[in-house]
């Protein structure tokens, strides 16, 4: 269970008030971190609990169409994701506003909402290796500070409802020195946009969610060039790019199909609606017969690529589905 993928999705089901698959997952987060409340929070853990993933590879297989090397376990779950946090201190404000617990359950989760908040205070300042976990490269990448600040404020409203005032202003200052630093660091102004990691010039698509969490405004001018510069670069026969940056595998030669979705929200946020309707006609159009996506897509033949079916493409057809309803409050309509 990746924490990020995990708390995106349920993000997800949130907003439209499924509250027993929110549930469950808030009981399998508190489990696994308050029994392993002394050691550092991963960013992935298995279905049971377990905190040890090692990877293998089976070399006796060849993989769907010979694309090896086939693998069990990921070596991925000892990495630094500084981001990670982020969406489940997200995820945890949210389930709690929407569905209030008992007194003992609040208790409970405020003694892990400090944990979290430690371990974020401890890292968010180092070099990470990203959400999209590059396997050789650590960089103080802007989207994983900007997850960071998302921690401290989430935290910090929880806090506010608890009426734990001296942690939520202590929270809120820590907050915002990171966004001041993400603002002098991360802005390049040569290129006039965000850039992927501090004193770089690649461009990222998960820059586009900055304000999806609110760090800061759709229509603030920095974010609306940024989206600009990133489409401008990243964007490709109908289909973006993670980035064009090479990491542990090479030039990236496929689409992100994630990233695309979180293109169409971007624009529209920032007034290009019709733009972002249409491409969003065209992305319904490369599912499969039933309507699903996998992880990536083939640029110039809309072919399906990478894992299948992907939890991260559909969260992010449903989010972006909604933004074209006529009715914005589409929630209210729709029994828990």
């Amino acid at each position: 269970c990746w924490l990020r993928d995990a708390s995106m999705s349920i993000d997800t089901l949130l907003f439209m008030k499924q509250r027993t698959a929110a549930e469950r997952f808030i009981g399998f987060v508190k489990k696994i971190l308050k029994s392993s409340r002394d050691e550092p929070i991963q960013i992935m853990y298995g279905i049971r609990g377990e905190q040890t993933l090692t990877e293998e590879t089976l070399d006796h297989l060849s993989g769907y169409e010979n694309s090896r090397p086939v693998r069990i376990g990921n070596a991925a779950y000892h990495q630094v994701q500084n981001d990670s946090i982020g969406y489940l201190m997200d995820v945890i404000y949210k389930y709690y506003l929407y569905f209030p617990g008992t007194l003992d359950e609040v208790e409970e989760i405020w003694e892990i909402i400090k944990n979290m908040v430690r371990s974020v205070k401890a890292a968010w300042h180092k070099p990470d290796r990203s959400i999209w976990e590059f396997r050789t490269r650590e960089m103080h990448f802007v989207f994983s500070k900007v997850m960071s600040w998302v921690a401290f404020d989430r935290a910090s409203l929880i806090a506010e409802l608890l009426h734990k005032e001296s942690y939520a202003r202590k929270w809120r200052d820590e907050a915002e020195s990171i966004r001041t630093e993400v603002y002098e660091k991360g802005w390049n102004e040569e290129l006039q946009c965000f850039t992927q990691a501090y004193g770089n010039r690649d461009y990222d698509s998960s820059l586009l969610l900055m304000q999806f969490y609110d760090f800061i405004a759709p229509d603030d001018e920095r974010y609306v060039k940024t989206v600009k510069a990133i489409k401008e670069n990243l964007y490709h026969e109908g289909l973006m790019y993670r980035y064009k940056a090479e990491d542990d595998f090479g030039v990236p030669t496929s689409s992100f199909t994630i990233c695309t979705f979180w293109l169409i929200e971007a624009l529209f946020m920032i007034g290009e609606r019709e733009e972002a309707r249409e491409i969003f006609e065209k992305m319904i159009s490369y599912s499969n017969h039933v309507g699903l996506y996998s992880e990536d897509l083939d640029f110039r033949t809309k072919r399906q690529l990478g894992n299948f079916p992907q939890a991260y493409s559909h969260l992010a057809l449903i989010n972006t589905a909604v933004l074209f309803s006529e009715e914005k409050e589409l929630s209210k309509f729709i029994r828990p």
